[in-house]
């Protein structure tokens, strides 16, 4: 597999699969929750709340871990692992690009001091469990 399949290939699970798991560390341990997560090519965004330990976390270790694309649906479904570091972005442009209305939920709408977006650029993206003898690791 070329590495420009292989974006085509990983661009296709981040655009069919929005939630999955982002681990921080803390301590040097891991902490893994579930997110929703949006993509613009490769980078990776979700949107959260100053007031949550995953943002005290990666102020103190921006390194992030996420697992996105696996559906539960057997063994062998495809999904790709991301290495990163995130950063916390506030501004506008970030909280209106991702902002919806099932956000309410959490916020009292997209000029609430606490929604703010983790903006995730990774460093190393591998495809997992296609059927070309994964995994491939797409360089960056």
């Amino acid at each position: 597999m070329t590495q420009t399949e292989l974006k085509q290939q990983i661009l296709k699970v981040l655009e069919e699969s929005k939630v999955g798991t982002l681990a921080t560390v803390k301590g040097n341990k891991p902490h893994s929750r579930y997110m929703t997560f949006f993509n613009d090519d490769l980078t990776l965004f979700t949107p959260t709340s100053k007031e949550t330990h995953k943002t005290e976390e990666i102020a103190d270790n921006p390194n992030v871990h996420i697992l996105l694309g696996y559906e539960g649906e057997g063994y062998g479904d495809t999904f790709v692992e991301i290495q990163g570091k995130a950063s916390i972005e506030e501004s506008r442009e970030y909280k209106e690009k991702l902002w919806n209305d099932h956000m309410e939920k959490w916020f009292d709408g997209k000029d609430d001091p606490d929604y703010i977006v983790l903006k995730i650029t990774p460093d190393t993206i591998r495809l997992m469990n296609d059927d070309e003898g994964s995994p491939h690791t797409l360089e960056l």
